[in-house]
């Protein structure tokens, strides 16, 4: 997923791509401990896409902070 992507959401689909995507990691570590994993850089993709959601959450938090300052 890429970050222009995710700048397109919503804050209630940023949401529910946040926990599918937690969801996600969950299961492919579950298969990394079995040895069922068959690609792990699949891990790193997956926390890389939370670590987009959540960046853009911050941002988008940070924006609205911002502008109540400014007034």
């Amino acid at each position: 997923m890429k970050t222009e992507e995710i700048r397109h959401f919503s804050d209630e689909e940023l949401a529910s791509e946040l926990d599918r995507l937690r969801r996600h990691l969950f299961d492919l570590r579950a298969q990394a401990v079995t040895e069922k994993l068959e690609d792990p850089s699949m891990l790193r993709g997956a926390r890389a896409d939370i670590a987009r959601i959540l960046t853009e959450r911050r941002q988008r938090s940070a924006a609205s902070t911002d502008e109540g300052k400014e007034t």
